[in-house]
């Protein structure tokens, strides 16, 4: 289990993370969110100890981090970094050696890894010779083949598509399944989304929402309506409660309501005559919370 405690670190007058605290239990997944320069990243290295915390501390299983620990960590920077005239191969022994492991222990599992996450190319290949995607597979590897117990993602999403980014859901549901503590940033909040079981966001180095993607939206409440009805936009847009209305290409309306206590009366109006196949009451999408709150004034 992974402790945060009280973290703050400023570089002269700029606070760049601010009193965070968080935990992750074995076999979690929480994911960071935030606007670039929220503190996400300075929050990665005081874990990792790259930098030395003003105050707070970082507990593993109830006490702090040791040399050893840190052979049980995996670590993708964003800041991607491999050697391009190194063999894929060589590459990855080099970096799980690093991490307390022998070629042999490595060597069998560099295929299977290759495999899971469809790199194109042979082992014996250079970095070089792989394109952009599967470079960064081959750091994904790096960071995950010394089985690491705590992972640690800095925006491992970044170039991806939709395939090679469902490659990686998987990658990191699997670690989640066999007990790893997994933190990682990202901008998508669709990857959030799926896979994260607690949710932080920083701004200016502050948690300014920490919870259950569930808990996090439910905060704000179901304003966001789904409905496919005869009436017509004008109609609907008379409602009480109605501050927004548009029409999807699909045929449903989506409407912002001013509370979600209108939901009832706008059902009882829509179905007045009878059956609709559509009429849903939603809170607003992690996308539009993340807006909301990256947009706020300062306090």
């Amino acid at each position: 289990m992974l402790e945060a405690k009280n973290l703050k670190k400023s570089f002269g007058d700029l606070t760049a993370v601010n009193d965070v605290s968080f935990t992750i239990k074995q076999g979690e997944i929480l994911g960071m969110i935030g606007q670039n320069g929220a503190g996400k990243t300075t929050t990665f290295r005081l874990i990792l100890d790259f930098l030395t915390a003003d105050s707070g501390e970082v507990l593993w299983n109830g006490k702090p981090l040791t040399k050893e620990d840190y052979n049980i960590i995996g670590y993708l920077p964003e800041e991607r970094g491999l050697y391009p005239k190194v063999t894929i191969e060589d590459q990855l022994i080099y970096f799980a050696r690093l991490r307390g492991k022998t070629k042999k222990e490595v060597k069998p599992l560099i295929d299977m890894w290759m495999e899971k996450f469809q790199v194109k190319g042979k082992k014996t290949d250079k970095v070089k010779a792989l394109s952009k995607g599967n470079q960064q597979k081959v750091q994904l590897i790096a960071t995950l083949l010394h089985d690491p117990k705590l992972v640690i993602l800095d925006e491992p999403f970044s170039g991806l598509d939709p395939v090679n980014a469902g490659l990686l859901e998987a990658g990191i549901k699997e670690l989640k399944d066999r007990g790893a503590c997994v933190i990682f940033s990202s901008h998508n909040m669709n990857n959030v989304e799926e896979i994260c079981d607690h949710l932080l966001m920083l701004r200016d180095g502050s948690a300014v929402l920490k919870g259950t993607v569930k808990e996090i939206r439910e905060q704000f409440g179901r304003t966001k309506l789904f409905l496919e009805t005869t009436m017509s936009k004008k109609e609907l847009s008379e409602l009480p409660g109605v501050k927004n209305i548009q029409l999807s290409k699909d045929g449903v309306y989506m409407i912002d309501l001013e509370d979600a206590s209108y939901g009832e009366s706008i059902f009882n109006t829509v179905t007045q005559n009878g059956y609709i196949p559509t009429f849903s009451q939603q809170p607003p999408t992690l996308e539009e919370i993340f807006k909301k709150k990256a947009g706020e004034p300062h306090e």
